[in-house]
């Protein structure tokens, strides 16, 4: 290996350390920045050679250190971690901030009317149908009947959530009533979640040893991860859906949106976007995304085969997704 860099930086791990909330933050701060959006497909596949390089122990002259970590999260940022396929624009991490600050305000500003609930609530499930699809863990692919049938699934749960939800607000404050997109939003995540990665509850996740070689796939895993994915998510939508309520209701009492009522969209999807610029990475963060669980939380088949041949291994590894 020629060049200016040790030949030993671990490109598969991140920066900092993941065993602390401040190392996973200052992880998911990178990854979801919304700037990697702007970058070029030159840009993305020159990262990509990059980090390929590296580990292949080529190095161009004059690459420095915080270069090639630049280049590995701009490479993380478009490519998935298991299949290594280049991910889909709006499914991205980065994407969350624009899309969610968008559809999330204009799913808090036109809640009233039935048209609108159902048509933001579509929207809103078939972005997240698209994000929990492309940020899945393993490398087992939907086909796509599979896919099909979780997309109408989730997404009719979430509108039907919606609008029982928005019924049942009609006989509460105006206030309580702007918390039912919120409402609507945490319950879906709970059904379109767990539909869109179905196929890893039917055959599992791929589960490594602590330096990455695979060992199995398992359900028991997909759970676990499932499981902390929508715990992440809700709490994701929670500042962004639970604080913009507070502050709307105080200024259409104003006598400014009360005489351009049309900027109510706009400070909406401007008061959603500052904290999801907080929250998303932060509550990616609250989990690390290589989770890990017992070998003895494992599924009997897969636990009487580590047994035998790892005997000494006591957790395994696995990618939890996003």
């Amino acid at each position: 290996m020629s060049g200016d860099l040790p030949p030993n930086i671990n490109l598969r791990e991140p920066r900092w350390d993941q065993g602390t909330f401040v190392g996973r933050a200052k992880h998911f701060f990178t990854v979801t920045d919304p700037r990697n959006l702007l970058l070029t497909d030159e840009q993305l596949e020159a990262a990509r050679k990059t980090v390929q390089d590296y580990r292949q122990g080529i190095v161009p002259p004059g690459l420095t250190e915080n270069e090639l970590w630049r280049a590995k999260y701009i490479y993380d940022s478009a490519f998935h971690p298991d299949t290594g396929e280049k991910m889909v624009l709006i499914g991205r991490m980065s994407a969350q901030v624009p899309m969610n600050m968008t559809i999330t305000g204009c799913m808090m500003t036109f809640y009233r009317t039935t048209p609108a609930v159902v048509f933001w609530q579509w929207i809103n499930q078939s972005f997240n149908a698209v994000v929990n699809y492309t940020n899945r863990s393993g490398d087992a692919p939907l086909t796509v009947n599979e896919l099909g049938t979780a997309y109408v699934s989730a997404t009719t749960g979430a509108v039907a959530t919606a609008l029982g939800l928005n019924s049942l607000a009609k006989h509460v404050s105006p206030l309580i009533g702007r918390f039912v997109p919120f409402a609507a939003v945490a319950a879906a995540n709970c059904i379109n979640i767990p539909l869109m990665r179905q196929r890893e509850l039917k055959v599992g996740i791929p589960v490594t040893d602590e330096n990455g070689t695979r060992l199995g796939e398992s359900a028991q895993a997909a759970q676990q991860a499932i499981a902390q994915v929508v715990i992440s998510r809700i709490l994701m939508a929670a500042p962004g859906m639970a604080i913009p309520p507070f502050i709307m209701n105080t200024l259409e009492k104003k006598a400014f949106l009360k005489r351009f009522p049309w900027m109510s969209a706009p400070i909406q999807v401007g008061l959603v976007g500052v904290c999801l610029v907080f929250a998303t990475p932060l509550c990616c963060a609250l989990f690390p995304q290589k989770s890990s669980m017992s070998v003895t939380s494992l599924e009997a088949e897969l636990q009487a085969q580590l047994q035998e041949s790892h005997p000494a291994l006591r957790r395994v590894y696995f990618n939890k997704g996003l």
